[in-house]
């Protein structure tokens, strides 16, 4: 996997950043990002886990945790008054800067509200695109490991990720590796309309433990799961007509992540365009293949293998990569 290329930061999002919170609460609810995934080994394929902190139960369902997702843009804006985010200039600008990029074309707009929990995560990348082959059509664990094993770059689609605050809680610091997952990484707090633009397909990240020792954890989550905004600044988490957890807005750790597609030239524009080049799921399964027996190994595909857990953590396995080093320093 590539290193990451260096990130900036930005003090100032938004001329009105009550805006975010607007917009979460004409758009509740909000459902557990682990929909985004088929089982725990999808899951695995993403990161690794910090202190133990399981994917899965005893019966093998994928453990849910309390951070919710809210999808708000997929080319063009799927909510009201997405302008000052989707269209961001500075986020543009930054993504230029990053990339030396002539073209950027703002594609995703998404927030995550998390509530009170503690850090499980060991470190992970963002979700890559591939000409051909994108979240669109394949699962996230794929494009992951596709990433990771370097074997796919001709076919990246460049991406630049803005990931802007909104949150005076405490906790939820933002640990991010900009120099690769062997060094020294930065830990950021999350400051109410500021952001970090970054590679943030290939540079490891991580949101620290959110809330205060007086803070409670919503338990029993399932993906059903919903956040709820009740009204007067309260917002609830509900299972059917149970109510799990209650919460005041204060201690939801908003985080609004952009992207964009980012193309060095017009050329490179066209290219991804017209598909003059694309990829499909034989040529990747292929050369995954040819990798293996060029390793003196082999891998046998199986007949869904875009979900079989076992050739997921396979190939999750082969291509394992992961910060070594954390704030407190490194992994023995």
């Amino acid at each position: 996997m590539r290193a990451p290329l260096p990130p900036v930061v930005l003090d100032t999002v938004l001329d009105d950043p009550g805006l975010v919170r607007r917009l979460a609460e004409r758009n509740a609810p909000y459902f557990p990002v682990q929909r985004y995934f088929a089982n725990a080994a999808e899951m695995d394929a993403l990161s690794d886990t910090r202190g133990g902190t399981p994917r899965a139960n005893a019966g093998g369902q994928m453990m849910v945790g309390p951070v919710f997702r809210g999808d708000w843009a997929y080319d063009v804006p799927l909510v009201d008054e997405l302008e000052p985010i989707f269209e961001n200039p500075g986020f543009a600008a930054a993504a230029r800067r990053i990339f030396h990029a002539a073209v950027v074309r703002p594609q995703i707009v998404y927030a995550n509200l998390s509530l009170p929990m503690l850090c499980g995560d060991g470190g992970h990348t963002d979700i890559p695109a591939f000409r051909g082959v994108d979240r669109t059509k394949y699962p996230v664990w794929l494009l992951v490991t596709m990433g990771r094993s370097g074997l796919f770059e001709a076919w990246r689609v460049t991406i630049a990720t803005a990931v802007a605050w909104f949150y005076q809680g405490e906790g939820g610091e933002f640990t991010y590796w900009p120099d690769g997952p062997d060094r020294p990484p930065i830990k950021r707090p999350p400051a109410t309309n500021s952001a970090v633009v970054g590679d943030n397909d290939v540079m490891f990240h991580r949101v620290e433990s959110i809330g205060g020792t007086d803070d409670d954890m919503a338990r029993g989550l399932t993906l059903d799961s919903a956040l709820r905004h009740t009204g007067g600044g309260t917002w609830e988490v509900a299972d059917g007509d149970r109510v799990l957890a209650t919460y005041a807005f204060s201690q939801i750790r908003i985080s609004v992540s952009w992207k964009a597609q980012v193309f060095r030239d017009a050329d490179e524009a066209r290219t991804y365009d017209t598909h003059a080049d694309d990829l499909t799921l034989d040529v990747v399964l292929r050369r995954f293949r040819d990798d293996f027996a060029a390793r003196g190994e082999s891998v046998e595909v199986p007949g869904d293998p875009l979900h079989d857990p076992a050739f997921v953590r396979r190939l999750s396995a082969a291509y394992h990569v992961a910060p070594t080093v954390y704030p407190w320093g490194p992994v023995s």
